[in-house]
């Protein structure tokens, strides 16, 4: 199994250490095709890109592309931020963007008290505590889930129940038919290798990424090749390895209605 792209990466822009340009490099030592800075969402209380920054990323991922000679892709790893599905991602961003993430995160500001509340607050108590969350608690977060997926022309769900909770077949189920990514994260461990296979038996299609916060973890592989090593699932579902690059709703959207 070799990786065909990263599509998750992070920069000085949020909470990343290395630069745009030092992202690309490693990604092309690696013999990677693209790469994606993904830096988290506008709406993070500590890390978030900011919007006035927008333009001088885009210079840099533009460099980085001469430079290095692969695709430098620009993104942002937004924050899903209500149970209606919203995210930090409005429509007048959507242009500067080439590819669309999206994740539940800590330290962010929610649409409402009571969104943050349901999303939050209910799952982190669980996870911080070490116990099964209530059947409500994962009906809340699955339906924030299908909504920001029905909603948003998502590419990629970021590490998917990671310090949250939710019916996970539903959720992928949802991403198989309107085309949205399950990332297969290589920073944390979030899905058991049955919870892989659980969420494969729907069609989805998933992707390999590192969320490196650091150039030296662009285009690494092991904690997937570990979870996939136990598993079940088939590689040709997962668009991003062995020259394999996925099709992005974003982009098809983008020609479409921007």
């Amino acid at each position: 199994m070799i990786l065909s792209a990263d599509y998750h990466t992070h920069t000085p822009y949020s909470h990343g250490k290395n630069t745009v340009l030092e992202n690309a490099t490693v990604a092309k030592s690696k013999g990677l095709k693209e790469v994606a800075i993904t830096d988290h969402g506008f709406n993070h209380l500590l890390f978030g890109l900011k919007r006035k920054n927008l333009t001088n990323l885009r210079t840099e991922i533009e460099e980085a592309q001469r430079l290095t000679g692969i695709k430098v892709l620009m993104g942002m790893e937004s924050n899903l931020t209500s149970m209606d599905g919203d995210t930090d991602m409005k429509q007048s961003d959507l242009q500067y963007f080439d590819i669309y993430l999206c994740g539940i995160h800590e330290v962010l500001k929610y649409k409402s008290f009571s969104d943050m509340y349901n999303i939050l607050v209910k799952n982190y108590s669980a996870y911080k505590l070490g116990r099964k969350p209530s059947d409500k608690v994962i009906q809340n977060t699955t339906k924030a889930y299908l909504n920001v997926i029905k909603n948003n022309p998502v590419d990629i769900l970021t590490h998917i129940n990671y310090k949250c909770y939710c019916d996970l077949k539903e959720v992928a189920k949802c991403c198989s038919d309107y085309g949205t990514y399950i990332e297969i994260n290589t920073k944390k461990r979030h899905v058991s290798a049955e919870e892989l296979n659980l969420m494969a038996s729907t069609g989805v299609r998933f992707v390999i990424d590192s969320d490196a916060h650091s150039a030296d973890r662009v285009g690494d592989t092991k904690i997937a090749e570990e979870i996939l090593s136990q598993a079940s699932v088939p590689l040709e579902q997962i668009d991003n390895i062995d020259g394999r690059l996925p099709n992005f709703r974003f982009a098809k959207y983008k020609t479409e209605k921007l």
